[in-house]
């Protein structure tokens, strides 16, 4: 099973473009698609604060209904979905981003959007085994005790991370390096928490380049364990970057 694993794109359609045309894909017919046969992973957090969060939904969820990809929620994805819902959410920490553009598409769009995105989430599990267990694909990572359960503190880790409850001066929330403890033999392919470039620890890789915050969108080769980065045309935000771990 060959795949790539793309790390959080968060709206950055162009670099999402980009980079799908590093990896070899082409478009075809609204699909993207490579020759070699190769499928795409998704770790979550698609949309909010970049320019085009609609416009990603809908490649990835075209590439997931056609069978060619694989995707994860992530925290983002989550408040989005409950807003979709109806529930009462907050607009801030970018959702306010992805709102915006909801609210100028039609009725019918929006219709089309909400029901899209609602079946893209509802469809996919909270975390992704593939090859034979070998691959895990979960937003903010997951133990190795935690892989193949499901429930309430299952979801919080692998939404949220190894959150403390405490939070840094800069607002971002404390959160246990769970990574250097990781023992399993599956390797766990994550995001959600913006490092400068792709952080490979033990079987264990964290592919969020911050994108969204001027970074890189990076995406790893499975099984090659390679990556492969397109520079980010956002502008770019220091202290959204945790380098606290190395």
């Amino acid at each position: 099973m060959k795949i790539d694993v793309i790390g959080d794109i968060h709206g950055c359609i162009e670099e999402f473009k980009s980079l799908l045309n590093d990896l070899g894909y082409s478009e075809v017919n609204g699909l993207y698609k490579h020759p070699e046969g190769r499928k795409l992973a998704f770790v979550g957090d698609l949309t909010d604060r970049g320019p085009d969060s609609v416009g990603v939904v809908k490649i990835v969820y075209a590439l997931v209904e056609a069978g060619l990809g694989y995707y994860v929620p992530g925290n983002h994805c989550n408040k989005l979905y409950r807003f979709l819902l109806g529930n009462k959410v907050q607009h801030t920490h970018g959702l306010e981003t992805t709102v915006a553009e909801f609210e100028t598409l039609s009725g019918a769009e929006q219709g089309r959007f909400r029901q899209m995105f609602i079946k893209l989430y509802e469809d996919s599990p909270l975390y992704q085994v593939l090859d034979n267990g070998k691959l895990v694909v979960a937003h903010a990572g997951i133990k190795k005790d935690y892989i193949g359960k499901e429930g309430k503190k299952v979801k919080t880790f692998v939404l949220y991370g190894d959150i403390t409850g405490e939070f840094h001066e800069n607002g971002m929330p404390v959160r246990r390096d769970w990574a250097q403890e990781y023992d399993g033999e599956a390797w766990v392919v994550y995001g959600h928490t913006p490092v400068r470039e792709v952080r490979i620890v033990h079987n264990t890789a964290n592919i969020d380049t911050g994108a969204v915050f001027g970074g890189k969108l990076s995406a790893l080769r499975y099984p090659e364990m390679e990556t492969v980065s397109v520079e980010s045309g956002m502008p770019f935000v220091k202290e959204k970057f945790r380098e606290l771990w190395d």
